[in-house]
């Protein structure tokens, strides 16, 4: 697709959101000749980029290697690979920084601006937007993509009104409008189903638990040969915390096909493998012999949740670590490691949806963005089969897929 000199290159991104806007900005710094419009179909932009986070927006992770980002991905990791060696989380830090925004990183990692305000990110953004010379119409839900003549792209919005342009992004998220139009270009759609969310469970060993954490714990889905490690947070309508989201978008589509009914199985020890435990239980039964096991515990478990779990083996807390049976230790042994529980449903993590299936990205070149099928037309964010653990992943995906796209958007043909 080249253009004659003089002709002005039209590019429109369809999707206001983090990787649209990301996108829009850089094509539009890169090649200041081209005129960028993003079209947003609803009456805001960045909307999910102000939600996120809890409203403070966690921008993305501390983690400066490619190589050690790349398992954060469950799906889209190998092709993000190289992406990453051309934009990664320190160069989100440098951008911001240089647009005097400054940003902090948490104990776990997380990384927000230093206001704990996601205002200050999407001003930031529409501001950079708007001094780049982009075009931004809300309001502007786009209904109908066809090629023109030149195979321009002709796009049409509810309300009659349409563009023309020599390339196409889009950044719809997990909108099934951008689906459709991927689809009409001949890409393939993997079957978009929920990622990163919190576990229904109904157990007695869990009632009137809820706000209770403990900070290391492994939960794993037998069925599915997958676990993780991290924090758990017990709810009131089951389990949450870092170690249930990172399970949840490992498990995605594993728990979809099971309607989100399986067993959950937790480690709520996973530092001990079974033979120092079972010598620290025996431990605790001679140094400990005359007082009661509710009142001793020697894991620094939640006392509440001790309680249950003793109950669980038929061990009351009232009775004392010498009349505890080998055998009832040993129960108690499986149940701290072993622990198994049933998932009932799914619930939702706050009010950020991230969507595991998207675009085959067998058919998208990871250096531009670009369709492999279809020339002129680019991708970015999440309406790519990619999606990232809790944690400032999603986010920065969107700002690597944006980047690349917009620096290439405009790479052939501006002047001819």
């Amino acid at each position: 697709m080249t253009k004659d000199k003089g002709q002005i290159l039209q590019v429109l991104v369809v999707g206001g959101g983090a990787a649209g806007f990301f996108a829009a900005i850089a094509v539009a710094r890169t090649y200041p000749e081209a005129r960028v419009t993003i079209l947003e179909a609803g009456s805001e932009p960045l909307a999910k980029v102000r939600i996120s986070g809890g409203g403070r927006c966690n921008v993305t992770h501390a983690c400066f290697t490619p190589a050690a980002l790349v398992p954060n991905y469950p799906r889209g990791g190998k092709e993000l690979r190289g992406a990453f060696s051309r934009f990664q989380p320190k160069d989100v830090v440098a951008w911001f920084t240089a647009a005097s925004v400054e940003l902090k990183t948490e104990a776990d990692g997380r990384m927000f601006p230093v206001t704990d305000d996601s205002g200050t990110i999407v001003d930031c953004l529409l501001e950079a937007a708007t001094a780049a010379g982009v075009k931004l119409r809300t309001k502007a839900p786009v209904v109908a993509v066809e090629f023109g003549e030149e195979s321009r792209f002709e796009v049409e919005s509810k309300s009659g009104e349409s563009w023309q342009a020599d390339r196409l992004l889009l950044a719809t998220g997990s909108n099934p409008l951008g689906y459709r139009i991927a689809e009409k270009f001949g890409h393939q759609i993997e079957p978009p189903v929920p990622s990163l969310f919190t576990f229904n469970v109904r157990d007695s060993r869990l009632e009137d638990l809820a706000g209770i954490s403990v900070p290391s714990v492994r939960v794993s889905l037998p069925e599915a040969n997958l676990q993780q490690t991290g924090p758990l947070l017990i709810t009131h309508w089951g389990v949450s915390g870092p170690a249930i989201l990172k399970l949840s978008a490992w498990g995605a589509r594993f728990l979809y096909e099971q309607r989100y009914r399986t067993t959950l199985m937790i480690n709520w020890l996973p530092e001990y493998k079974p033979e120092p435990l079972r010598s620290a239980l025996l431990a605790a039964k001679e140094d400990f012999a005359k007082k009661a096991i509710g009142t001793v515990n020697p894991f620094s478990l939640p006392r509440r949740l001790w309680e249950r779990l003793l109950l669980a083996t038929a061990i009351t807390p009232e009775q004392r670590w010498a009349e505890i049976s080998k055998k009832s230790l040993q129960q108690l042994q499986t149940e701290l490691t072993q622990s198994q529980y049933q998932i009932t449903g799914k619930g939702i993590f706050k009010e950020e949806f991230v969507t595991c299936g998207g675009v085959n990205l067998k058919q998208v070149n990871f250096k531009t963005m670009e369709s492999r099928l279809c020339p002129g037309l680019y991708f970015a964010g999440e309406i790519l089969d990619i999606d990232g653990i809790t944690g400032g992943f999603n986010f920065q995906s969107a700002w690597t897929t944006g980047w690349l796209a917009g620096q290439a958007m405009g790479a052939q043909g501006v002047t001819g």
